[in-house]
């Protein structure tokens, strides 16, 4: 077994940044990656660390979990299940919940609800599509991300709900949003997924659990009798959301019914609007997790062992178990579902794990400015290099080695910058990190330079191949203009245009660009700075085209003259 352990706030390779979640299966932190990107990492409780064949599931579990792709979806990006302390790492959503955010702003409106009820649809067909089933899809698993939702914690949550029920006989979950099917035992196939849309449709139409408030086993009642509280939904959603909630998975709505209820309801809320029905099928990772005859035709997946993702018969064959239910000949089961942790239960975190943030640590808010993603500069990037070429007409020697100059100033602090992430993510931030980093340039310098040389040679003789081809076509060649020649301004122009695409792009691009983009936004800083600097970068441009049309030759000092035969 490998030993992995939160010691000094790290998990593996993760850095433990601040706990943002705590549940029935596991303790959830933000974390920073070895690159700084900032990912949510779930830290499983002792009672799913402690079963050797919950870890062998789990694994098996991650591997199917791994095939969902999909906007609307938490992807899961790592998991060690083998180290002390098992942990499973998922995409990181800068968003509240689903609850959080009806409690914050109110129920959604007739759109919001729209766009609700299509992201929660695209999302159960990724997720049906890998051959995974979520059981326990309600607004706390559903992160509100401007407005669209991403669904998490989908399909994990079996292995430690399988071991609950091995070791107590009892169901973890939220009352109020477990499926009559899992509150019974029985099945759980695609048809409980789209139970839990309908009751996590009407909490977000309402501002109301669908089953209500007030002790356990009440609100498990009315969720086995089907008692839904559906005051205040939209007219158009009514009756499909009390299909939906119906007790026996057969007579609950099929897919394509949810979506044309979804669709009448924009439909009602703007008459000019439609919604395009190729739209759903475009986007959803499975057409047919939508079709009329999917619900009918394609196996369910059932969770005896949820990592398995086997084939089990269609729902109809739950049929025979549900009518003797229906007639008392096979009496409902009866849980009692108690606070969590029981009493006497280890509690968590375990013995030994250390506090976070440990003592002295910096506050939160220098974490949060770390996972906010900068400006890109892609405006000002470009008058620069539209700038370089138009130097480039008129002045070739001049451009070149300002390029070499940039390039080597650009690679510089991407390693500089690249030693800072690693040194903080390794260590954690200390205030003299920029001083360090500062003090290390020079020797950063030197292979960033080197580097900066090799880098431009095939931009260069590019560019160079460029300028000949234009020169000839334009000139004696091809259209025979008067004046065109090789190192004539619009040759020239044409050459650095490529060598720059060819620099920024091709081999080693990768650094100069992130480097370029690091120093734009520390020279001109703000949304004001990056205007001054468009503003001179598009006036030194049209100097240079002034130049150039008045008909001067290009100069090229410091060379005694044009080189390679560029006249």
């Amino acid at each position: 077994m490998t030993r992995t352990e939160p010691t000094g706030g790290r998990l593996g390779r993760y850095r433990l940044v601040q706990r943002i979640g705590e549940g029935g299966m596991g303790v959830v932190h933000l974390a920073l990656d070895e690159g700084g990107r900032a990912v949510a990492v779930k830290v499983l409780r002792p009672h799913v660390a402690g079963d050797p064949e919950a870890r062998r599931r789990l694994a098996r579990e991650v591997d199917t979990l791994r095939r969902v792709r999909s906007p609307r979806v938490a992807a899961v990006l790592d998991a060690d299940v083998d180290c002390d302390t098992p942990y499973v790492v998922t995409e990181y959503v800068p968003a509240p919940p689903l609850d959080v955010h009806v409690r914050e702003h109110g129920p959604l409106d007739a759109e919001r609800l729209a766009v609700l009820g299509d992201g929660l649809g695209e999302a159960l067909a990724a997720v049906h599509e890998a051959g995974v089933v979520h059981r326990d899809l309600k607004p706390g698993n559903v992160l509100m991300l401007d407005g669209d939702p991403v669904v998490i914690d989908f399909g994990i949550a079996h292995v430690a709900d399988d071991v609950r029920l091995t070791s107590t006989g009892l169901v973890m979950g939220t009352p109020g949003y477990l499926s009559p099917e899992v509150v019974a035992g029985e099945p759980v196939t695609q048809a409980t997924d789209w139970w839990g849309w309908a009751a996590t449709m009407t909490f977000a139409a309402t501002g109301r659990p669908p089953f209500g408030r007030g002790p356990v086993d009440v609100v498990l009642d009315r969720v086995r009798r089907g008692d839904a509280d559906l005051e205040g939904v939209p007219a158009g959603l009514i009756d499909v959301l009390r299909r939906g909630l119906e007790v026996d998975p057969l007579r609950r709505p099929r897919p394509a019914e949810l979506r044309t209820a979804v669709e009448r309801l924009r439909e009602d809320d703007a008459d000019d609007e439609a919604w395009d029905d190729e739209a759903w099928d475009d986007e959803a990772p499975d057409d047919e997790a939508w079709d009329d005859e999917a619900w009918d035709d394609e196996p369910a997946r059932e969770v005896e062992d949820p990592t398995s993702v086997v084939p089990v018969p269609p729902t109809a064959a739950l049929e025979p178990v549900v009518r003797q239910r229906d007639a008392g000949a096979v009496a409902p089961p009866h849980y009692e579902l108690p606070s969590y942790p029981p009493p006497g239960y280890p509690s968590y975190p375990p013995p030994g794990y250390p506090s976070y943030p440990p003592p002295g640590y910096p506050p939160y808010p220098l974490a949060a400015a770390a996972l906010a993603v900068p400006p890109r500069r892609s405006g000002t990037i470009a008058a620069g290099l539209l700038a370089l070429v138009a130097v480039a007409a008129v002045a070739p020697a001049v451009a070149v080695i300002a390029a070499l100059v940039g390039s080597a100033l650009a690679r510089t602090v991407d390693r500089a910058h690249g030693a800072l992430l690693r040194r903080r993510h390794e260590r954690g931030p200390r205030r003299a990190d920029v001083v360090r980093a500062v003090a290390a340039s020079p020797w950063h310098l030197v292979p960033a330079t080197v580097v900066a040389v090799v880098a431009l040679v095939l931009p260069l003789l590019l560019g160079v191949a460029v300028a000949f081809l234009t020169g000839w076509f334009l000139g004696d060649g091809g259209l025979r203009l008067t004046g065109v020649t090789p190192g004539s301004p619009v040759a020239l122009a044409a050459g650095a245009a490529s060598a720059a695409v060819a620099a920024w792009w091709g081999p080693g691009g990768a650094a100069l660009r992130r480097g370029t983009r690091t120093v734009v936004r520390a020279v001109a800083p703000g949304r004001g700075g990056s205007q001054v600097a468009v503003v001179l970068l598009l006036l030194v441009t049209a100097a240079a085209v002034l130049v150039a049309l008045g008909g001067a030759q290009p100069d090229w000092t410091p060379l005694p003259g044009p080189p390679l035969g560029l006249r």
